[in-house]
């Protein structure tokens, strides 16, 4: 099931009667809703529109015309969708390096980010929104100009390697005689001597930035945004709701530079009450007035390839029940979770509990896969080393916190277990979405979660929010 969600927002004083947002339908399932919701503020008028149901043809408005799913057969070719936007050498490479089909996600928001359009990108992990908006992008950036014109915000540094990975393989068949397009990774934990030396030779055309990095850079004025035509930030819900980030990412998108100068694409499979985000970017000015909500499949939040179990033990004893798990299981390569060390067993001096599963599965698990461990203690270059090694193989067992939740892509992940609950419903379709990521594969991955009896009810609510089901095993 597929479903559109649009947020117009018609923002004049008073109401303009003469501006309308009325869809229209060409072939629709009967099995449909439409639902308004009007806003009024002291300063404006806001009318939010969202249209969800079953797409059996295609469905087309004022502001998306887009071919949907028809007979089990994709209509439309990524080179059909970004004709006459895209440039062509990136058009070729990207279909050598295997992107033919579009998916829902890139269906439902390429036209409308080709109009120029700002768009919140509200899709499962793994679902194709990084190729979206890097293919808007190299629609709009002219590299023969010296300035930046496009900046990509990502949390963490892991999800900026894969991100700018991704953007450089894209520019890398320029015409000859052509300039080519320069990515930089703008990353923490980098060397920013060597970023200031090639701002100041040659600014590059697409910048891929964690917050910290980008602040000290723009502070100091070693470049500025005043030709910036295209702001993402990526992971957003993330962002705003780290206190780390709040402030510095309100400051980039109303100081720095102006929404009316630029278009403005949010991203996220997590968006919790989007409504009222949506309201807020407006009223706050992060995005200008018409932004679009592309809402890919909300009665399905998470990968349908995903099966979700669960494990009670005794308190005490989830060590234990995770070791039965990966015995009967046998994955070859896996994710596990664990909670973040309290301070107060870090002022008792106690071991961080990664590395007590670690050094247990090491004695118990003898001739398993590789056991690595990935928490955010590890410094930049090591955690980079060590996910490059984890790629390079197919057999490994990564014990991680949720610094691994958002922003690394391990397409060969088949078994997430949850050593502890995370904290909310957002973690956990983050940490699910580590797995079914290989793309165009409908081979069932596991989401297994051992929990003490009284959390069943923390992993209901889960359930109700993320509309899944969980089976419980016995092992």
């Amino acid at each position: 099931m597929a479903s559109v969600s649009f947020a117009s927002y018609l923002c004049t004083t008073p109401f303009d009667s003469s501006v309308k947002l009325q869809p229209s339908f060409n072939s629709f399932n009967a099995n449909w809703r439409r639902h308004f919701l009007v806003v009024n503020s002291t300063s404006r008028t806001i009318r939010f529109l969202s249209i969800r149901g079953t797409l059996k043809a295609s469905l087309s408005s004022s502001h998306l015309k887009t071919e949907a799913v028809d007979g089990g057969k994709r209509v439309s070719t990524l080179r059909e969708l970004c004709h006459g936007h895209v440039p062509e050498h990136v058009i070729r490479r990207m279909e050598e390096v295997g992107y033919l089909s579009p998916t829902n996600v890139q269906l439902q928001a390429l036209p409308i980010l080709f109009s120029g359009q700002d768009c919140l990108l509200h899709a499962q992990t793994g679902s194709g929104k990084t190729l979206a908006y890097l293919l808007q992008i190299f629609a709009v950036i002219n590299p023969q100009r010296s300035t930046v014109q496009a900046l990509i915000v990502v949390p963490t540094r892991e999800l900026g390697i894969q991100v700018t990975k991704v953007a450089r393989v894209l520019s890398s068949m320029y015409e000859s005689g052509q300039k080519s397009c320069t990515v930089m990774a703008l990353l923490d934990g980098g060397t920013l001597r060597r970023h200031k030396s090639w701002l100041r030779a040659e600014p590059p055309t697409v910048v891929v930035s964690t917050l910290g990095s980008l602040c000290q850079m723009l502070d100091k004025q070693y470049f500025r945004l005043e030709n910036l035509q295209v702001l993402v930030i990526d992971e957003v819900d993330f962002m705003f709701n780290s206190s780390k980030h709040a402030g510095p990412l309100r400051r980039l998108l109303t100081s720095y530079s102006s929404s009316g100068n630029r278009q403005t694409i949010f991203a996220s499979a997590s968006i919790p009450q989007h409504r009222r985000f949506l309201y807020d970017c407006v009223q706050q000015k992060w995005t200008k007035g018409n932004i679009v909500h592309v809402h890919v499949n909300p009665v399905e939040p998470m990968p349908s390839c995903l099966q979700h179990r669960f494990l009670v033990c005794q308190k005490g004893e989830r060590h234990l029940k995770l070791l039965s798990a990966l015995q009967s299981d046998v994955p070859q390569s896996a994710i596990i979770f664990i909670g973040e060390q309290s301070e107060r067993s870090k002022k008792a001096g106690n071991a961080p509990p990664t590395t007590l599963i670690v050094d247990f599965l090491k004695a118990s698990l003898v001739g398993s896969s590789e056991i690595i461990l990935l928490e955010e203690n590890i410094n930049f270059n090591e955690r980079a080393a060590l996910l490059s090694d984890v790629r390079a193989g197919s057999d490994y067992l990564l014990v991680a916190t949720d610094i691994a939740a958002r922003g690394v892509d391990l397409p060969e992940t088949t078994h997430i277990y949850n050593f502890d609950l995370p904290k909310d419903a957002a973690n956990y379709l983050h940490r699910a979405g580590r797995a079914g990521r290989k793309p165009f594969s409908d081979d069932i991955c596991f989401v297994t979660s051992i929990i003490v009896a009284e959390e069943r009810f923390v992993l209901q609510r889960f359930e109700n929010e993320l509309k899944f089901q969980c089976e419980e095993l016995f092992l």
